[in-house]
């Protein structure tokens, strides 16, 4: 949903480029045989000048960022983007990281930040791992004496100890094995009511297997999923995502899980339930139509797209592009410098 607000700033940005677009819809209808009017196709605003990047960032107080492919790629950062995160905190915006990444816990995610130079405090950071425990906690209410099975790696299990969520799997060195998986060895342990499944680069057949045992055998069992990302930027291409990861126990099961991290409103409902903002004054920049700005949407929220990630300008323009479109577009967070003579 396109708020009133945001399609004011659109037609302050983009009068001229609407016009052209009635007046191309007019010469089209023209040449056709009913001579039926032409609806233009919404497009979003193309950033480029000065003035377009000054009113953007007037516009909104609250500012949530994806991290891989907007603010870097694997451990290189993406140019610009520091500078830009300090223009928008000197500005007195309010600034949140919302990743889908769940490798990582919030305090280790935190890590990379100061490694790499940039500014940000814990509790900026939302991550799917960090919903999803919090899901399981305070949504499902997991009771103390059970248990979630887990395929994925230290983040999860970090930040459902902090919550104080009981789990098995992840990383333990007994699952994490290319041994062949038996059930005659196998002991299911009844008190497993939820299996949790991340990125994970220690995937096996055995964790798949315990993984549909526990879906199969013990009743009431809840398949939860952090995200449901097909693929991921790292610094030397594309890899698969935690998507990817889960889809084998979708194919066996028939089933689909709930997914926690974005576009799924859970996220929101988590950073919404910790920081109070205004949806209509309130930004999400991402890479990606089908989870960053699309979350955005379905939050109310305006959005942004970069084309340093995931997305490139041949899924937003052209014939088939895709129907999710972006509000604003530019090629790079770092474009944003402009406003500081950078």
């Amino acid at each position: 949903m396109i708020f009133a607000s945001h399609r004011r700033m659109r037609q302050e940005l983009l009068v001229l480029n609407k016009a052209i677009l009635v007046y191309r819809a007019f010469v089209r209808s023209c040449t056709t045989e009913s001579l039926a009017p032409t609806t233009p196709t919404i497009m979003p605003a193309h950033l480029t000048t000065r003035p377009e990047y000054s009113l953007l960032i007037d516009r909104y107080d609250t500012w949530m960022f994806d991290c891989d492919g907007v603010l870097w790629h694997g451990d290189r950062l993406i140019e610009g983007a520091v500078e830009v995160l300090e223009i928008l905190r000197k500005r007195g915006k309010r600034i949140l990281f919302v990743t889908n990444n769940a490798s990582k816990s919030r305090k280790s995610y935190k890590a990379k930040f100061d490694q790499l130079g940039v500014e940000a405090s814990v509790e900026e950071i939302y991550g799917s791992a960090y919903a999803s425990a919090v899901y399981i906690s305070s949504v499902m209410k997991l009771p103390k004496d059970k248990k979630v099975y887990v395929i994925g790696m230290a983040g999860i299990e970090e930040e459902l100890r902090e919550e104080g969520v009981s789990f098995i799997g992840g990383t333990d060195p007994a699952d994490c094995t290319l041994e062949p998986f038996s059930l005659s060895s196998f002991s299911l342990d009844p008190d497993v009511q939820a299996v949790l499944c991340g990125l994970d680069l220690s995937v096996n057949y055995t964790k798949i297997s315990k993984a549909f045992q526990y879906l199969t055998r013990n009743p009431g069992c809840q398949f939860l999923v952090t995200n449901e990302d097909s693929t991921f930027p790292s610094a030397d291409g594309l890899l698969p995502g935690a998507g990817a990861i889960s889809a084998p126990l979708r194919f066996a099961l028939e089933r689909d899980p709930i997914s926690i991290g974005k576009p799924a409103k859970t996220m929101l409902d988590c950073i919404q339930a910790k920081v109070k903002f205004d949806p209509e004054r309130t930004i999400m920049i991402g890479d990606r139509l089908n989870t960053d700005i699309l979350f955005g949407q379905a939050g109310g929220l305006a959005t942004l797209l970069v084309l340093t990630g995931i997305t490139s300008k041949q899924d937003i323009t052209g014939p088939n592009a895709s129907p999710i479109v972006p509000d604003y577009v530019t090629q790079s967070i770092g474009d944003l410098r402009v406003v500081d003579g950078q």
